[in-house]
């Protein structure tokens, strides 16, 4: 029996089955945009722990801050001993967020604790209890967070009841026919029909959507959210949990926009790998929870904020965001070339390097499932993790570290070309 069949073996009798894998081989060592199994099998990543390696694997200046960290402590609960560099890693965070106020920053160890904590923040500054999220949403896997999540399966299945007062409107969406105006007379309908403006703590919304399929949310969406919120003293919340740390081609997605969240949700890529996440916000709206009111044992570990300054050195000597713009319009540029070939390729899109190609039944705009499906199980054959996405799981996302060597992010595209040809019965 091979080492990944012992190992497969060994996790099914042990491990529950709601953890989901989406591999049968198990990872030994991981370089940049490589990794290769405990039977020595090379992968090309274009996953990256799901958008937290965008400065990839074991970069050396990652690598060398945590072990500088070790000399000097692993651990001593910033709520009991606090330490400089949380200070300072609040400072840089709160020094690039989007928005032309005073902000103050918070750090937590997960994106669904920063979402927990974002909630918790706007229903103590507004004394509210209501909160808005989007079809298609993610926001995590603690019940709050499923709550917010706009998609059931398999996210909420089995797990309810969920906590009250959480509304959802419907996201925009070109391809499936759900304009800007759409969404926004649906948040007018739900103060209408289910709840009174004047409850409403926050509306939460992912500038690009990750779970549900990587669409991007339109300025005037976006410009319409902040109206609303304006309007009715509710606070907008932007989730950047995967859009944060240069993956659209900015820092923050919402510089994309010309107006501001009052709060942000972030984590993945900000310490590199490792568990860490945070909120930054309106200094005034921050200091909302009485002291006590936040925190976490583990929130804000100092050796994944030695990372998170890394991780921010990184982005900005190498030139992230420009890399992200560039191998994004590369990789867009590739598969909108096949879509003479390929009539299954219903949209190419994304901003930077957060991009996505969406799977149709040709002519038609119904998802094709067993098609994305079968694109991905091909790829993975050939070597390239991909990772798929949406509502009805026919969109393939692209999640590659931003720091991959031109050579083998070209090798990644020649083989994400033959699966998509093979897949399609056109040869490679």
């Amino acid at each position: 029996m091979s080492k990944n069949a012992d190992l497969q073996n060994r996790k099914n009798a042990i491990t529950p089955r709601g953890v989901g894998v989406m591999c049968d081989f198990y990872a030994e060592r991981a370089e940049n945009a490589e990794l290769w199994d405990v039977e020595g099998r090379r992968f090309i990543d274009f996953a990256a722990g799901i958008a937290v390696c965008n400065t990839g694997h074991r970069h050396p200046k990652i690598v060398a801050a945590i072990k500088a960290q070790l000399d000097h402590f692993t651990h001593t609960a910033y709520q009991i001993v606090p330490y400089e560099s949380y200070v300072s890693l609040a400072e840089k965070v709160a020094q690039r967020a989007p928005g032309s106020f005073a902000k103050k920053a918070a750090f937590f160890t997960t994106g669904a604790e920063a979402v927990e904590n974002a909630v918790k923040i706007a229903r103590a500054h507004t004394g509210r209890p209501g909160v808005i999220a989007f079809a298609g949403g993610f926001h995590g896997r603690t019940l709050m967070g499923m709550a917010l999540t706009g998609k059931v399966a398999p996210y909420k299945l089995a797990f309810g009841p969920f906590p009250a007062d959480v509304y959802h409107a419907p996201y925009p969406n070109s391809v499936h026919g759900i304009s800007t105006a759409d969404s926004l007379k649906h948040i007018e309908m739900l103060f209408k029909a289910d709840i009174d403006p004047k409850r409403v703590a926050a509306i939460i919304f992912e500038p690009v959507q990750g779970e549900g399929g990587f669409y991007q949310a339109p300025a005037d969406f976006v410009r319409g959210l902040r109206k609303i919120c304006d309007t009715h003293g509710i606070l907008l919340i932007a989730d950047e949990v995967q859009t944060g740390f240069a993956r659209t081609g900015k820092l923050f997605a919402m510089e994309h926009y010309d107006v501001a969240p009052d709060l942000m949700t972030i984590a993945k890529s900000l310490a590199g790998g490792m568990p860490l996440s945070g909120v930054v916000g309106r200094a005034e709206v921050m200091d909302a929870a009485a002291p006590g009111g936040l925190g976490g044992t583990y929130a804000g570990n100092p050796l994944a904020v030695a990372s998170a300054h890394a991780v921010i050195e990184i982005i900005e000597e190498e030139k992230l965001c420009e890399r992200a713009t560039k191998l994004g319009d590369k990789l867009k540029a590739r598969l909108d070339a096949l879509k003479a070939d390929v009539p299954q390729i219903a949209d190419v899109r994304g901003p930077g390097a957060m991009n996505a190609v969406e799977f149709c039944k040709p002519g038609t705009n119904e998802a094709d499932a067993d098609f994305t499906k079968r694109v991905q199980t091909a790829a993975l054959n050939r070597g390239l993790l991909l990772l798929v996405c949406g509502v009805y799981s026919n969109v393939v996302r692209f999640l590659f570290p931003l720091t991959i060597q031109d050579n083998v992010f070209d090798e990644a595209l020649a083989i994400l070309e033959e699966s998509i040809k093979e897949a399609v019965g056109v040869p490679a």
